[in-house]
């Protein structure tokens, strides 16, 4: 049968009921600030206004405000004397490129309007295998990032680049004519163009020696796949070959190993002929891969290098002693048993730090012959090597290096040990730092070198062995920058600029095609041989690794967030508004600790008054005597006990507005570059006031929000038991909701009708959709003070629901045995309660485009009507701000401007100045204050499609009708389309059994339709 669960969107829900519950009642949780037009209350005593002159004013002044609304502002628009052949105003173009900023990477198409760039979208040509996530989405605004360098800069001050250039090469001339030693420090580059450029200055410069620096490592992993295989890089894993998969302590949702692992996940978690893969999870911190897993397992990291012996031994028949607790034992033994019957189709990944535990992975593997391991197509975007940088540090600090340069790296703010680094900085003769912003590096060095956006370069990358893509500018630069690779290559005595310089070493690399084409597609699959397997003692490693002590206090897990990942973009707003997927919480960085772990140190949460989330604060001190004083707490659902977490990336001050120097820089706790440490917590004075939106805009308890199933029952019971239709009383006879109609329908059938799908069991959470919609459609940012007080403007927000039980059968069982109502209360009661390891799902939610909407009937202005198309449309020129629409939505979507968020100053988002502005769609109004707005389906898309197939004569093809959401989405979640098409991929999704309606009983009929989510338990 379907799920009865119970489900709740944070612990404060359930241990604050009261507050809750009055703010689920209050569709604005801040009284209206009526004093201050109204004036105090001697003032309006004291007047002696009749209450006839008061309504005429009142009349009056509304009329004018009506009238003041209707008038737009004036922006007066220069034609071009000679019109670019390749630029035709209104019409977008499109270039394909590649990004790698060393953390991030991906195959992208960026859109371009009159020159500017103001959008990323997936590359989907056929090789272009990465797409974005939320970050490259929202890199588009820090092109227009106006904190970035614009000019090189010599011990401070500005600088031309013919003297930066004469002061390095001088500076290498003293090095070799003293036998100096010369380092380049770069980040993971993954281009065979500036990888051979440095080997030629190597050459050039006998003394230099180029060092590889992940800021968040992956070099255990490395080292092992190096050690067996004889080559220094990482499993490109394909999930979509995998029936059971087993990870223990890999993220491979979110940043692990570089992330872009969920296309291929999402394709074997729909259910296809009765069957889908399943996915065991053994983890710390609550992560995106733990809450998509079908079974998680909550356990600490000493814990999990056992569990990962254990598991050794059962597919290698092995008999390595373990010391695994007792109460995990048995779940971990299942988890092994079916991988081993798995066999091929069975893979197993890891994220624990530890030369070791990667050896391990390998051979389990190797022993399953699994077919989503393959060491052909390696990635080659980790390249870092933890011992090399540390031996960087102590030549630096015996003085040993005379000339220093580094690209793609902030060492400064990065390393756990940055004192170290900065000391031996003191003693480099020239320092050289090639960055886009002036950071914690370059504010230090000799030299701070201004380099471009990757929209604004020329590039090349192989992100995995056998492909080959190109970067290219899409704009002009638009500051005095140069790239890294054209400074080296002066430096080189090579006169070519770097387009040349990768135009001619691309010729051995794209036979059989041409420049033109590699560049017009953006990328060139060639295909590459798996590699051998050396004789590795993976005995030795279990053994070393089973011996593994557990660390004194608690564990600390640092890990990446969704939102900000190892930092780079702090100063962009979209990402710090950008509520994390798992907290819900945005502009803050935190320790999440167990609710068994907060009760025993006096920790807690608790929603206030006004619908913020307040937290305690706690010093967190390091093993090895680091100290991060006042740090926030989140009591986290499914954290291990004995464990907390912590996000890298936070705690920035150098080259950001000050809206975004926030949270606490953890990088001072990675201690030997692993994100396991061990720490103490004491409780700490005061509060915490979080940006959270978890209890805002609440569905209100209501039925059939989240549907969910096991596959079990999926595939024995029929439709009508796992996706229950709603019934309501007509006639005083219960009937199925979808039967019931209060409004007459029209005809739907003529042009076309949009619907848009999403599928449960593919959304991950990972929020690419929230910031594509973001750029697409002009979403302001309004800050964390008015994201506490429930403003934030986001059209697309993702729900994060946790479930009570952890088996359907338990949950159903129980409610069917309560006798009367003392024992029903109490049940009820105590099935409210938060567990310990509770199962999530996300839900996107954004306007619902009801045929039926009841938003449209209140409207005393007519600002927002139907289509004929399906969509809800808002006419912002008419809204005069009543929010009554907002009142009488069920499903919380409409957003309501309460003030200018652009040209403010209260509001210091980019949006200030005509660089950030740059960003803007212009197919889409900047909203003003007073207007309500909401998802329109990205109606300015849909009209370009039909524009465009007009044009040429056409009919429109299934697939080119498409939302900034879908467009963005890679796991195949979110599908958009025309229903009058009876051959389009989303009408057979909307005849599909697992088809359902948010809401479906209140009769809105949305065409935004969701599939329920189906559990392999």
């Amino acid at each position: 049968m379907s799920s009865n669960k119970k489900y709740w969107k944070s612990v404060e829900e359930l241990e604050n009921g009261s507050i809750v519950e009055t703010l689920k009642n209050n569709e604005f949780v801040e009284a209206i600030p009526t004093d201050e037009f109204l004036g105090n209350e001697s003032a309006l005593s004291s007047s002696s206004t009749s209450r006839r002159d008061f309504l005429k004013y009142v009349g009056f002044s509304t009329a004018a405000a009506t009238l003041a609304a209707c008038e737009g502002p004036v922006n007066k628009s220069i034609p071009y004397v000679l019109q670019p052949e390749q630029i035709i105003p209104g019409v977008a173009d499109y270039y394909a490129t590649s990004v790698f900023d060393g953390f991030d990477f991906a195959n992208l198409l960026v859109k371009t309007r009159e020159g500017r760039p103001i959008k990323i979208d997936n590359n989907t040509i056929s090789g272009a295998k990465f797409a974005a996530n939320a970050r490259v989405h929202a890199s588009i605004l820090s092109l227009y990032d106006n904190m970035r360098l614009k000019e090189p800069k010599m011990q401070g001050k500005p600088a031309t680049w013919s003297v930066v250039d004469a002061k390095i090469k001088s500076s290498l001339a003293d090095a070799k004519s003293k036998n100096a030693q010369v380092v380049l420090l770069t980040n993971t580059l993954a281009s065979p163009s500036t990888e051979k450029l440095i080997s030629e200055f190597i050459a050039l410069n006998p003394t230099a020696k180029h060092v590889v620096y992940d800021a968040v490592s992956s070099s255990e992993a490395l080292d092992a796949f190096e050690a067996v295989y004889g080559e220094r890089a990482l499993v490109d894993y394909d999930f979509s070959k995998a029936s059971l998969i087993v990870s223990v302590g890999a993220d491979f949702l979110g940043d692990w190993q570089g992330g872009g692992f969920d296309s291929g996940y999402a394709k074997g978690r729909i259910p296809k002929n009765g069957k889908m893969s399943r996915h065991f999870q053994i983890e710390a911190n609550m992560t995106l891969s733990g809450a998509a897993a079908d079974k998680r397992l909550a356990m600490s990291v000493a814990n999990q290098k056992q569990a990962l012996v254990h598991l050794y031994n059962l597919v290698t028949g092995s008999a390595v002693p373990v010391s695994l607790d007792a109460k995990f034992k048995n779940e971990v033994t299942k988890a092994g048993q079916q991988l081993k019957a798995a066999g091929a189709n069975g893979v197993l990944v890891s994220g624990i730090q530890d030369k070791n535990a990667q050896l391990l992975v390998l051979a389990i593997n190797q022993a399953l012959a699994s077919t989503a391991f393959s060491t052909s197509g390696t990635r080659q975007i980790r390249k870092g090597s933890n011992e090399k940088v540390a031996q960087l540090i102590k030549d630096m600090q015996a003085g040993s290096v005379h000339t220093l340069i580094m690209s793609g790296v902030n060492p400064v703010y990065t390393l756990a040990d940055s004192a170290s680094f900065v000391a031996g900085l003191k003693k480099v003769t020239t320092s050289v730092a090639f960055s886009i912003k002036e950071d914690e590096t370059a504010l230090l060095s000799t030299v701070a070198a201004a380099v471009p956006h990757y929209l604004e370069s020329w590039g090349d990358l192989s992100l995995t062995k056998g492909t080959y893509s190109l970067t290219q500018p899409t704009i002009r630069p638009l500051f005095d920058t140069k790239q890294f690779q054209d400074v080296l290559l002066s430096l080189n005595g090579n006169t070519s600029d770097f387009y040349g310089y990768i135009k001619a070493n691309s010729a051995g690399v794209i036979s059989g095609t041409t420049w033109n084409k590699v560049l017009h597609d953006g990328v060139l699959v060639s295909g590459s041989q798996g590699l051998s397997a050396a004789n590795v003692d993976y005995a030795t490693a279990a053994a070393t690794l089973s011996k593994s002590k557990s660390a004194k206090g608690l564990e600390l897990v640092l890990y990446t967030k969704t939102g900000l990942g190892d930092g780079q973009q702090a100063n962009n707003p979209w990402l710090q508004e950008f509520p994390d997927p798992i907290t819900r919480t945005s502009w803050d960085n935190y320790v999440t600790v167990s609710n068994a772990d907060a009760k025993e140190m006096g920790l807690s949460n608790e929603i206030v008054a006004n619908g913020g989330l307040n937290g305690s604060y706690v010093t967190l001190t390091s093993a090895n005597g680091v100290t991060l004083e006042n740090v926030p707490v989140i009591v986290q659902p499914g954290q291990a006990v004995g464990t907390v977490g912590l996000a890298l990336g936070y705690g920035r001050k150098a080259a950001l507005k000050e809206e975004m120097m926030v949270g606490v820089n953890a990088y001072a706790l990675y201690k030997d570059f692993n994100e396991l440490q061990a720490v103490t917590l004491e409780k700490a004075s005061g509060e915490h006031e979080f940006a959270c939106v978890q209890g805002q805009k609440t569905l209100m308890g209501r039925g059939d929000i989240i549907k969910e199933t096991t596959l079990e029952i999926f595939n024995t019971q029929d439709a009508k038991v796992w996706n229950e239709v709603p019934m309501v009383s007509l006639n005083h006879e219960e009937v199925e909701a979808t039967t019931v109609d209060l409004w007459d329908s029209f005809d739907r059938s003529i042009g076309h009708h949009f619907n848009l799908s999403i599928d449960l069991n593919a959304c991950t959470g990972c929020g690419a959709c929230v910031i594509a919609c973001h750029a697409e459609n002009n979403v302001p940012v309004v800050g964390k003070s008015e994201v506490r007080r429930s403003r934030d403007m986001h059209w697309l927000r993702i729900d994060r629901y946790y479930s009570s039980e952890s088996t359907f059968e338990g949950d159903n069982e129980r409610k069917e045995n309560i006798a009367g109502l003392s024992s029903s209360l109490s049940t009820f009661n105590e099935m409210e309660k938060a567990g310990d390891n509770p199962q999530v799902s996300f839900q996107p939610v954004m306007c619902q485009h009801c045929n039926h909407a009841p938003c449209e009937t209140v409207c005393p202005v007519a600002a927002t009507s139907h289509s004929r198309q399906g969509q809800n449309h808002m006419a912002y020129n008419r809204c005069v701000g009543t929010r009554y629409c907002a009142n009488n939505c069920p499903y919380k979507v409409r957003r309501f401007n309460w003030f200018l968020y652009n040209k403010n100053s209260e509001f210091d988002y980019h949006m200030n100045d005509d660089l950030g502005r740059m960003v803007l769609n212009p197919d889409v109004n900047v909203r003003s204050r007073g207007v309500m707005e909401k998802c329109s389906m990205c109606i300015q898309m849909t009209q370009a499609t039909i524009l465009k197939a007009k044009r040429e004569g056409r009919s429109i093809v299934d697939g080119e009708f498409q939302t900034a959401c879908s467009n963005a989405c890679s796991t195949g979640a979110m599908v958009f389309g025309d229903v009058n098409d009876t051959e389009s991929q989303v009408t057979k999704l909307a005849a599909d059994d697992r088809m359902y309606h948010l809401l479906e009983h209140v009769g809105t009929k949305p065409n935004v339709i969701y599939h329920v989510k189906v559990r392999n338990t």
